[in-house]
């Protein structure tokens, strides 16, 4: 049988607050710091309080399986990086959000921005042959950047989780194979996060790499780019490069939709430019040497926690997506007695909820009142609402509600169970 995670409001070491954080403007960071998500450090570092983090984990779980479906194998890379390997491709120089500090032995070393100079060297060390080609590697690990502005909350952050996948190849068709089937994947973990009908694929400059990379960009009023979609073709264009490519790049539609939107992912064909400063090379069937073609992907789990808090919200609080809410229950007892029949039955509901794995958050406090625990349920945003009350008891019942949904209803507690696995939620 398969237990799910318990978790006692009462032990709930974290407090939702019925005030706005003063010192942020981000609707994502005064919603998840209200509710106990995640608490302020600093600008643009925050910490992930219980409820925040089990959110985090789904998110980064929904990617890691992902990744691994288009043959990803996970590693840990270090966020400590020396110096040299950032000079060997010249971006020790160039690269303005670098995190550059120095050691007791006075060493350089930068935090860890992006992973492409610990990543080549070390995929080099492994691969010599056109045999041993192509294979993907990826990590979901804490990067940082030192943005100048970080007001945004979660969507632009100093310190974040990425998860980057990078891919080697023998040839150029090869790495054009495996980006779109990454492309596929990246629209999988939209399509399971909740946020699929709101994300475009997005053509965007390419930078020193190619032609244009493409960027996953989730509409909302929230976000920092500005895009140009064609709703024909489901395809939109970065503000960046309009000039460039005024039309739609699939069926050169010049009438484009404008909007604001959180950039959630980005894929670039980096080709050899990181391959070429390292000298990566394998050995062809005919034992030349050839340079290794690279890919890069990348998606922010803390940044589409953010975003997807923008996109699912009501003038209450979060309305959170049943893949990644913190849990799928809140159940609420309403008592002020441990002897109360309401609280016994909750008690035991929650018992066979957890037992039926059902990752439920039991509001067992004794001293809060009925109009508290609702308020801070719909704060917090689990897909369905329990209530055990001297009321419902009387009909041998259970109130459920779902979240985002006015009307509530009466279960029988003996069917609540079989009910609660019939949902989609």
């Amino acid at each position: 049988m398969r237990f799910a995670m318990p978790m006692r409001q009462s032990q709930l070491f974290t407090k939702v607050s019925r005030e706005l954080p003063k010192d942020e403007t981000s609707l994502n960071a005064q919603i998840l710091i209200r509710a106990g998500f995640i608490d302020k450090l600093a600008a643009g570092i925050y910490t992930y309080l219980p409820l925040g983090l089990r959110v985090l984990n789904k998110i980064s779980n929904i990617i890691r399986e992902e990744m691994e479906a288009i043959g990803g194998v996970e590693l840990l890379m270090p966020g400590l990086t020396p110096k040299d390997v950032w000079e060997t491709t010249g971006r020790w120089a160039t690269f303005d959000a670098l995190f550059r500090l120095q050691s007791a032995d006075e060493r350089e070393y930068a935090l860890g921005a992006t992973h492409e100079e610990v990543v080549t060297p070390l995929a080099k060390k492994h691969t010599f042959s056109y045999k041993e080609l192509p294979f993907a590697v990826y990590q979901i690990q804490t990067k940082f950047r030192n943005e100048l502005r970080a007001k945004a909350g979660l969507i632009r952050g100093r310190e974040f989780l990425m998860k980057d996948l990078y891919s080697f190849h023998a040839d150029e068709d090869d790495l054009n194979r495996y980006y779109k089937i990454a492309q596929k994947a990246y629209f999988r973990v939209f399509e399971r996060v909740g946020l699929l009908d709101r994300t475009y694929l997005t053509f965007a400059s390419g930078g020193a790499f190619s032609k244009y990379s493409h960027e996953f960009q989730t509409v909302t009023e929230a976000g920092e780019d500005l895009i140009y979609i064609c709703d024909d073709c489901q395809l939109a264009i970065n503000s960046e490069i309009i000039a460039d490519q005024p039309s739609c790049p699939s069926c050169e539609k010049t009438e484009l939709r404008q909007a604001k939107a959180v950039e959630v992912g980005n894929i670039f064909k980096l080709r050899s430019r990181f391959s070429d400063a390292f000298d990566f090379r394998y050995a062809d069937e005919q034992g030349e040497k050839k340079i290794v073609e690279m890919g890069c992907y990348g998606m922010g789990p803390s940044r589409i926690m953010g975003t997807a808090v923008e996109v699912h919200h009501d003038e209450r609080g979060i309305v959170w997506p049943a893949s990644i809410a913190p849990f799928r229950v809140h159940l609420l007892a309403l008592a002020q007695k441990e002897n109360d029949k309401a609280v016994l039955a909750a008690n035991q509901l929650y018992v066979e909820l957890v037992n039926a794995g059902i990752e439920t958050l039991y509001d067992d406090r004794l001293e809060t009142r009925a109009g508290e625990k609702f308020a801070e349920a719909d704060l917090i945003g689990c897909p369905i609402r329990l209530v055990v009350s001297d009321k419902t008891l009387k009909e041998k019942s259970v109130e459920m509600k779902k979240r985002g949904e006015a009307a509530a209803e009466l279960v029988r507690m003996d069917k609540i169970i079989g009910t609660l696995k019939s949902l989609n939620q």
